[in-house]
C-alpha cells in the first residue's frame, strides 16, 4: 500500500469520528446535567457537629454561673442557650448560608427564590431565614420555658376541668404530634436524602454541596484541637495542686493593703480634697491600726492559746450550733470578757508560759509560737501575727524589765536565760531551734 492510500484511509476515519464527537457533544449540551449527590450521613454529621459546638460553648458558661451563684445556672440556662444559638445562627446561616457543621461537611442551604424577594449576604431570602430561625431557635426556647413553668406550678396535678390542666394536655398532644411528624420526616429523608428536619421541609431549604466537584474528605482539625485541649487540661490538673493558693492570695492581699489611693494622690491634691497627709499623726495612727483577729486581747495573754481554745470549742460542739460562729464570737469578745476578769482580780484566762517576743513586738508562749512557725515554714509560708497581721520573721527571748512597747514588762516572775535572736523563716532552722529550746526547758 502506498503512502497516499494510507493517508486517505486515516483521513476518512478521522472525519467519521469527528461527526460522532459532534453528535455526542450536542447531546450532552441539550441534556440536563445530573444533580449532585448529597450523602445522607454528611447531613446527619453536620447536625451532630452543630449540637456539639453548642454544648462546647455552653458548658464553660454554665460552670462559671454555678461558681458565681448556683441558683443563676438553673434560672438562666435556657436564656444563655438562646443567646448562643442566636449568635451562631447570625454568624453562620444568616451570613454564609450554612451552619458550622454544614461547612465542615462542605454543604450549604439552597432555597428556591421568588422574583423580587430581598436576600441576605448568603444569597438566601430574608423571610425564609427569619421563619427558619424562629422554628429552630425561638420555638424550642419557648417550649422549654413553658414546660418548666408548668412543672414548677404543678399543672399536671390540677383538676381535669382546670384551664391549666387543659393547657398541659394540649402541650403533651403537640409534643406527641411533633415526634410523629419528625419520625415520618426522617423516613422520607432516608428515602430521598433532601430535607433533614421538619423546618427544612416546610421551608424547602435543602442542603447541597457548596462546590461543583467535591470529595468526602475526613478532617482531623477538630480532633487535633480536642487532643490539645485535653492535654492542656491534664497539665492544669497536674499543676494546680502544686500551687499554694492560700500563700498566693495572702501575698496579693498584703500587696493590695500596702497600696492606698491617698499615697498615689499628691500632697496638694490631698489637702484640697480634705484627705489626711502622711506626716499627720492621725494618718499614721490609721496606717498603724492593728488588723489581727486578737488585737484587742490583753498583753499578758497568749493569742495562740486563745485561738486554739476557740477552735476546740467550735469543733467539740456536738449540736453543731457553734461550728461557724463560735470562733468569731470568741475572737471579738474575748478581750472584753477577759479584761473584766482581770479587773475583778482574776488570773488571765490564757497566761503566757516562757514568753518570746516576735519581730512585730508581740509576746506569745514559746511552744505555741514554735509550733505555728514550724508548721508555716514546712508549708513554705510565713506565719502572720494574730494581733497585728504582720509576717513574723524572727523571735527573741523576752528579757525582764521591758515589753514590746519598751515599758515595764510586769513578767518578772519568769526565769529568763540568755537566748539570742533567732530567725524562724525556714523550716530547717526552726526545727533545730525548737529542739534545742525544748530540751533546755524540759
Amino acid at each position: 500500500m502506498s503512502t497516499s492510500g494510507l493517508r486517505s484511509t486515516w483521513e476518512e476515519a478521522w472525519a467519521e469520528a469527528q461527526t460522532k464527537f459532534q453528535a455526542a457533544r450536542e447531546a450532552l449540551t441539550v441534556a440536563n446535567p445530573p444533580a449532585p449527590r448529597v450523602l445522607r450521613v454528611g447531613q446527619l454529621d453536620a447536625e451532630l457537629l452543630d449540637q456539639e459546638l453548642l454544648h462546647v460553648l455552653q458548658e464553660p458558661l454554665n460552670r462559671a454561673l454555678a461558681l458565681f451563684n448556683s441558683s443563676l445556672k438553673a434560672r438562666f440556662e435556657p436564656e444563655l442557650a438562646l443567646i448562643i444559638q442566636l449568635t451562631l445562627y447570625k454568624l453562620s446561616i444568616w451570613s454564609d448560608g450554612a451552619s458550622y457543621g454544614a461547612k465542615l461537611q462542605n454543604l450549604r442551604y439552597q432555597v428556591p427564590t421568588a422574583g423580587g424577594s430581598s436576600v441576605t449576604s448568603s444569597g438566601l431570602p430574608h423571610r425564609t431565614l427569619l421563619m427558619h430561625g424562629t422554628l429552630t431557635v425561638l420555638v424550642p426556647y419557648l417550649h422549654t420555658r413553658l414546660r418548666s413553668h408548668a412543672l414548677s406550678r404543678a399543672w399536671p396535678d390540677a383538676p381535669v376541668r382546670d384551664r391549666r390542666r387543659r393547657i398541659w394536655d394540649y402541650l403533651t398532644r403537640m409534643e406527641s404530634l411533633h415526634s410523629l411528624l419528625g419520625l415520618l420526616n426522617f423516613i422520607l429523608f432516608l428515602k430521598d436524602g433532601r430535607y433533614r428536619t421538619l423546618a427544612d421541609r416546610l421551608l424547602r431549604m435543602e442542603l447541597v454541596p457548596s462546590q461543583r466537584l467535591t470529595r468526602r474528605n475526613v478532617s482531623y482539625e477538630f480532633m487535633n484541637r480536642q487532643m490539645v485541649w485535653h492535654a492542656f487540661t491534664e497539665f492544669l490538673l497536674f499543676l494546680l495542686p502544686l500551687i499554694n493558693v492560700r500563700a498566693f492570695r495572702r501575698r496579693v492581699m498584703r500587696v493590695a493593703s500596702r497600696i492606698s489611693i491617698s499615697s498615689i494622690i499628691p500632697s496638694p491634691a490631698r489637702s484640697a480634697l480634705g484627705l489626711p497627709n502622711e506626716k499627720d499623726e492621725d494618718y499614721n495612727k490609721i496606717r498603724r491600726k492593728p488588723t489581727g483577729k486578737f488585737h484587742a486581747l490583753g498583753a499578758d495573754q497568749c493569742a495562740i492559746c486563745a485561738e486554739n481554745a476557740s477552735f476546740s470549742l467550735a469543733t467539740g460542739d456536738s449540736a453543731g450550733s457553734f461550728l461557724s460562729a463560735s470562733a468569731n464570737i470568741i475572737a471579738t469578745t474575748s478581750a472584753a470578757s477577759e479584761q473584766d476578769q482581770q479587773d475583778e482580780g482574776g488570773a488571765p484566762m490564757y497566761p503566757i508560759h516562757t514568753p518570746y517576743i516576735t519581730s512585730c513586738s508581740h509576746v506569745y508562749c514559746y511552744f505555741c509560737l514554735a509550733e505555728r512557725m514550724i508548721r508555716a515554714a514546712d508549708s513554705g509560708e510565713v506565719w502572720e501575727c494574730l494581733r497585728c497581721g504582720e509576717p513574723v520573721r524572727s523571735v527573741d527571748r523576752l528579757t525582764a524589765g521591758s515589753d514590746e512597747d519598751g515599758q515595764e514588762s510586769g513578767l518578772d516572775d519568769y526565769e529568763f536565760s540568755d537566748f539570742g535572736s533567732t530567725d524562724l523563716s525556714a523550716s530547717g532552722s526552726m526545727g533545730s531551734y525548737s529542739e534545742s529550746g525544748m530540751s533546755d526547758h524540759a
